[in-house]
């Protein structure tokens, strides 16, 4: 069996041959046609993370910096990405935000809306949520027109789609009235639970820290991709186009290309949002009710009655929420990087599947 073959035939394993290849430097020996596929995007651009001048947040130089690494590391991986767009963020850096979006509508990039605000829909009545949606396209809208790309999909913040049946049916019909498809997700790595330890580490130009808060979120990240590329296969009885959902924040722009090298080491190829979409799984009616906004994984359990062990669902370390609420230092923490706790108390208690709310 030749090495290309003996990794298709593991590659739901964490890694497997085709890491260790692709660690060793022979990624060609996993270089076939990829058999997988994720789509990558970003919430909450053009970032995730205050901007101005008070301590912790970003100038609008940083950030438009911050755009540019991203996309130069997706143009590097010739990657196609979505990034959804608040609005009021894009606001905060005033005609700044024209150049940095329209970065985003060229060549396999493209613009989605994720509301003016980033309010939470739970909160909302349905005339407000299109509010959200409508005030959402005052930047991305002509941008998108201006690059001759349909403006096609939105993603609420949380991941929310509704917390009762009228709401998710008025968001429905809303969005399907405007041209819109909600964006799915299948893969979430808490990255913003990292991000908030990450920035407390460079605040503090403590690159011992920092260093230590990537690795353990490579570590985790890749723990993460397997469980749920495993739970879908559970779940739908085969592998579907992934969905990866990502933040535009700083420990992202600084391991993009070892997320992307993730991937790359499972046997992913990379596509646009809407070629994933087109995967016969995204095509059923959402019939999904819940205040929580789980991976899609778990959405597919529910409306097929399957039931998941989401047990086998971690958490980040406890020592990075220690660090990050200055209930330690970085350095205190004894648990291994890669650690993550169960979480098995949270459950939807109308299903029988543990939902995941990692915005």
């Amino acid at each position: 069996m030749g090495k290309t073959n003996a990794c298709a035939l593991l590659n739901l394993t964490s890694g497997c041959l085709c890491a260790l290849l692709f660690a060793a430097g022979a990624p060609e020996a996993c270089a076939q046609e990829p058999s997988r596929v994720v789509a990558i995007t970003f919430d909450d651009l053009p970032y995730a993370g205050r901007i101005g001048e008070s301590p912790g947040a970003l100038s609008v130089d940083d950030v438009a910096a911050l755009n540019a690494r991203v996309r130069s590391v997706l143009a590097e991986a010739r990657a196609p990405a979505t990034g959804f767009v608040v609005e009021q963020t894009a606001a905060g850096l005033g005609e700044a935000r024209w150049a940095v979006l329209r970065e985003w509508t060229t060549g396999n990039l493209t613009l989605g809306n994720h509301s003016y605000s980033h309010s939470d829909i739970n909160q909302l009545t349905s005339g407000q949520i299109e509010d959200e949606i409508v005030r959402g396209e005052i930047s991305i809208r002509p941008l998108m027109v201006a690059a001759g790309k349909p403006l096609r999909f939105v993603r609420f913040p949380q991941n929310h789609t509704g917390d009762t049946e009228a709401k998710r049916d008025a968001i429905s019909a809303m969005l399907s009235a405007r041209g819109y498809i909600a964006a799915a997700s299948t893969i979430d790595t808490s990255d913003y639970q990292f991000e908030a330890a990450y920035s407390i580490a460079l605040a503090a130009e403590d690159e011992e820290c920092a260093t230590r808060i990537r690795e353990a979120y490579l570590a985790f990240s890749a723990a993460k991709i397997d469980y749920y590329v495993a739970l879908n296969l559970e779940v739908l009885g085969r592998a579907p186009a992934e969905i990866a959902l990502l933040h535009l924040n700083q420990i992202n722009a600084d391991t993009l290309p070892e997320l992307l090298d993730l991937y790359r080491a499972r046997g992913f190829g990379f596509v646009s949002l809407e070629t994933a979409h087109a995967d016969p799984a995204y095509a059923s009616p959402n019939t999904f009710v819940s205040p929580y906004g789980p991976m899609w994984g778990y959405r597919w359990a529910k409306d097929q009655g399957v039931r998941v062990d989401g047990s086998k669902d971690s958490d980040p370390p406890a020592w990075l929420a220690a660090y990050a609420t200055g209930a330690s230092h970085c350095g205190d923490a004894h648990q291994s990087i890669g650690a993550g706790e169960t979480q098995a108390g949270n459950l939807l208690q109308h299903t029988s599947f543990i939902a995941r709310t990692r915005q």
